[in-house]
């Protein structure tokens, strides 16, 4: 059971996105109001800035547990996103890292591999159980320190994590949202520009893919139409650009961008812009996300805004950019909304997403922090 309070009641605007455990009182309604629309108090030093970042973090990963009987791998792996491979859950009452646990071959709801020709296909499964979206779990560990010979075991018998990446590789065809597969693919393919034949028959690269994502060719005249569509208003498709190309730069220094490279290079750029373009007085960042300035009383909207914004922004910008004013303003008032919230049981995927963007910016900003494991150095572009 989590440590803090569990209280009984809904309010209003939030439920639609709970999904870690019990949802706040009404009496906490106004509060969480507040809370969302107003500007936080600035940390006066980066002393103080990340000392505040670590208390949230602190706090969010050891005292806002999970478990395997009141939770699901969709909410267990949001865990595993921000904290790291070593991100530990309850098993009757137990501490056990989540990960070691599924690797192992034990049951996890939510968490359905199954051996195909091909390697192993994670299953996607509706209603916050399993996997939203193709290739998400390989996508959260890539964002970590798991080998691609990292053993798994599936129905009795011994896999690795390769034999995910091979069914990631097998499974490209046209149209497919590739968020995620583009973050896993950028991370374990050796060299990072090889190609392969995929189950449309048809040759496949990363560059491909990376293009399909970024879109249509930049164009500085077509307005609306460059905002991006996609999960969490475009930003799952941001920060897989992000990371594909932190990883093509990390293995190719010296390569000049074209292609889909070139494209995603120029989309995260825009990006950026109207992250700063459309962020509020507050700090936080627009609930419309690129498209407008726009605020809400409901903490979940900015919760999952701000943090998924911040996250992409963390990946994006370099430790120079991210210590420029607009991105600390964001930070901070992640951080009093978090501090606020202490005894609210927030949506996992907002949260944990937003202790993601923590993290990275965390590491990027100040180093990594004392005891804790520390990203994929060449995926968060370090």
């Amino acid at each position: 059971m989590p440590r803090w309070t569990l209280l009984p009641l809904l309010f209003a605007a939030g439920w639609a996105l709970l999904g870690c455990d019990s949802p706040p009182a009404e009496e906490a309604a106004a509060e969480l109001q507040q809370t969302s629309i107003a500007a936080p108090p600035q940390a006066s030093n980066p002393d103080e800035l990340r000392a505040l970042i670590d208390r949230v973090l602190d706090f969010s990963e050891h005292e806002r547990q999970m478990s395997l009987e009141q939770h699901a791998a969709w909410q267990l792996l949001h865990g595993v996103l921000a904290f790291g491979e070593k991100f530990e859950i309850l098993a009757a009452g137990k501490q056990v890292v989540a990960v070691d646990w599924v690797f192992d071959g034990k049951p996890m709801k939510g968490w359905t591999i199954n051996p195909t020709e091909h390697g192993l296909r994670a299953e996607i499964e509706a209603g916050k159980l399993g996997q939203g979206h193709d290739d998400q779990w390989l996508a959260i560990l890539s964002q970590w320190n798991v080998p691609v010979t990292r053993p798994i075991r599936v129905a009795g018998k011994d896999y690795t994590v390769h034999d995910l990446v091979k069914r990631t590789m097998y499974d490209c065809f046209e149209g497919k949202e590739s968020s995620w597969t583009i973050i896993a693919l950028s991370k374990h393919l050796r060299p990072i520009d090889q190609r392969w034949i995929a189950t449309d028959k048809q040759q496949w690269s990363l560059e491909r893919l990376v293009s399909m994502e970024a879109g249509p060719p930049y164009d500085e005249q077509a307005g609306q139409e460059l905002i991006l569509s996609g999960a969490c208003g475009g930003t799952h498709r941001l920060i897989g650009l992000a990371i594909a190309l932190n990883n093509y730069r990390h293995q190719r220094p010296d390569a000049e961008l074209a292609g889909g490279w070139l494209a995603a290079s120029k989309r995260i750029e825009w990006a950026i812009q109207r992250a700063q373009e459309t962020q509020l007085p507050s700090g936080a960042f627009s609930i419309a996300f690129f498209f407008r300035p726009a605020n809400s009383n409901n903490i979940d909207e900015h919760l999952a805004a701000t943090g998924h914004i911040l996250e992409f922004l963390a990946f994006a910008l370099p430790k120079e950019r991210l210590q420029e004013p607009w991105i600390e303003r964001a930070v901070v008032y992640l951080c009093d909304l978090l501090e606020r919230t202490r005894h609210i049981d927030l949506e996992c995927g907002g949260l944990y997403h937003a202790l993601h963007g923590l993290v990275l910016y965390r590491d990027k900003a100040f180093g990594p922090r004392e005891g804790a494991p520390r990203p994929d150095l060449a995926a968060a572009g370090l």
